[in-house]
């Protein structure tokens, strides 16, 4: 692990980090848009990162956000943590809502169906998504609420 990664990870339980965080998933969004993936602020630090694309569940519009991720059987797992905050992030509220949706990583486009983990499956990758980002553990406590765990499960590259 590199140094810059293992110090990000010491210190992910700060709230300053959280909040700094927050404010460079813009950029990295935009980074991973305009790379299919291949760039981003996350992966500076040696953290995979994914953008996802979901369907607004009011709007019907593509919403798109920057997210690290862990590999699980043959998926991704992502957590909504929503930096700690109070209420769900909305890109969670859409997969529940409309479960298929876009990732680009690493130069790929995929197609992925998404599927909220129930507490045995929440409980048995927690220790793994901890491993990759221990601050989940005090933005759940923080947030007062039960963190969202989804696996996106890959279809087919789209079209086109």
């Amino acid at each position: 692990m590199s140094p810059v990664r293992e110090m990000v990870r010491r210190l992910s339980h700060q709230r300053w980090l959280a909040a700094a965080v927050k404010v460079l998933t813009p950029i990295d969004r935009v980074l991973l848009e305009r790379t299919t993936g291949r760039a981003s602020l996350t992966g500076v630090v040696g953290m995979p990162a994914v953008l996802l694309t979901t369907t607004g569940r009011r709007s019907g519009q593509p919403r798109s956000v920057a997210l690290t991720f862990v590999r699980h059987d043959d998926g991704l797992v992502v957590v909504g943590s929503n930096f700690g905050q109070a209420h769900h992030p909305a890109w969670s509220v859409n997969l529940l809502a409309h479960p298929a949706a876009t990732v680009a990583v690493r130069g790929a486009e995929w197609q992925v169906r998404a599927r909220l983990f129930n507490d045995a499956e929440k409980a048995a990758v927690w220790p793994e998504l901890l491993r990759l980002w221990p601050g989940y553990a005090a933005y759940q406590e923080r947030s007062g609420r039960d963190l969202r765990v989804f696996l996106l499960t890959p279809g087919q590259p789209p079209s086109g």
